[in-house]
């Protein structure tokens, strides 16, 4: 079913008083509210909302002069860890569920209990590579900051070695020390272009086990650093999100984007305040739930501890799908994968 027979445009529904989004933030931006009729309801599938955490290191935290995280991702400090397992505490609490990428030289720490225990919450981890590598670099001293600094790492491999290695690395990882197979890959970074025009990624990581991948980050526009937001950013937040869809490639592989707008590009790129980003992320569920689309959000609890250590944006989230009437629900990727149409052999 095509978006045009999936809900009309905005402006043939009626203006309601009864409409799930927020008047007052819809007359900001200029979104206009409507009401659907029980028939256009029926047609309109339930929102699928996941919140995603990468387990990584990130430059720029807690310190803005911090830059060495970049050769050391899989070096969780302290508090990252704490957050990460407060987080799916409380998600659990809320019925909800945060899948988790990890960054495969997090299981060489002594300790890797915290990440058991997420685990055995339900929460599923998933595939980040192993040194947070760029996958779609074509030179392998590009692949990894750590390899610039360390090129003897590299061992003559080719990028494609490197990308392949990193990959595989963290699943025999995660088998060994978590007892678990990673729940889908996530590239570290993303990219507007996907991996639309790398099939040989593509068909990679379906060799490595994969079904599903996320890789696309649709563009937008960001706000001067320590700006308020205006409407022209929002809408364009909003515009970026229906960008973010699943959809499959012709491998086969499905693809699953990442929702803008990302802690790193609020609050390391324009340094807003949490009530702004919270304004975004509730205008992109409430957008989603409307059309029934899927709003994957991403983070980083290296970044998340220091902006958001009262966890308001878990909990908003979950409080939003809880208080749709049915019309969404808390999953991870992988249900959202399953929900893709395969094709017919």
């Amino acid at each position: 079913m095509d978006s045009q027979n999936r809900f009309k445009t905005y402006s043939n529904f009626s203006h309601s008083r009864r409409s799930f989004l927020s008047s007052t933030i819809a007359a900001t931006l200029g979104i206009p509210t409507f009401h659907l009729t029980a028939s256009e309801s029926q047609h309109i599938p339930k929102a699928q909302i996941a919140i995603t955490f990468d387990l990584e290191m990130s430059r720029q935290y807690p310190k803005r002069e911090m830059m060495e995280w970049d050769f050391q991702k899989g070096n969780l400090n302290p508090e990252t860890k704490t957050y990460s397992l407060k987080a799916a505490e409380i998600a659990s609490g809320l019925n909800g569920t945060i899948h988790y990428f990890c960054v495969g030289r997090v299981l060489e720490q002594e300790n890797v209990q915290w990440l058991k225990t997420i685990s055995r919450l339900g929460h599923p981890i998933g595939n980040h590579t192993y040194d947070h590598v760029n996958i779609w670099a074509t030179a392998p001293e590009k692949t990894q900051f750590r390899f610039q600094r360390s090129p003897w790492l590299l061992g003559g491999k080719s990028a494609d070695q490197v990308i392949r290695q990193n990959i595989r690395l963290t699943t025999d990882a995660m088998k060994q020390r978590l007892n678990i197979s990673p729940d889908g890959f996530r590239t570290p970074g993303g990219s507007s272009t996907a991996l639309n025009d790398r099939e040989d990624l593509q068909k990679m990581l379906l060799a490595e086990g994969f079904s599903w991948v996320s890789s696309k980050y649709p563009s937008h526009k960001y706000s001067l650093p320590k700006s308020e937001p205006d409407t022209e950013i929002y809408q364009s937040i909003l515009s970026a999100q229906k960008e973010a869809q699943p959809y499959i490639y012709p491998s086969g592989l499905v693809e699953i984007p990442m929702s803008p707008i990302s802690d790193v590009g609020a609050f390391r790129t324009s340094q807003w305040k949490l009530k702004y980003f919270l304004k975004s992320v509730e205008l992109c569920i409430q957008q989603a739930i409307e059309q029934g689309g899927v709003f994957d959000f991403l983070c980083h609890p290296s970044i998340m501890y220091i902006e958001d250590p009262q966890f308001e944006t878990i909990k908003l989230i979950c409080k939003l799908v809880n208080q749709s009437g049915g019309r969404a629900e808390l999953v991870g990727l992988g249900d959202i994968a399953k929900r893709m149409p395969r094709k017919q052999s």
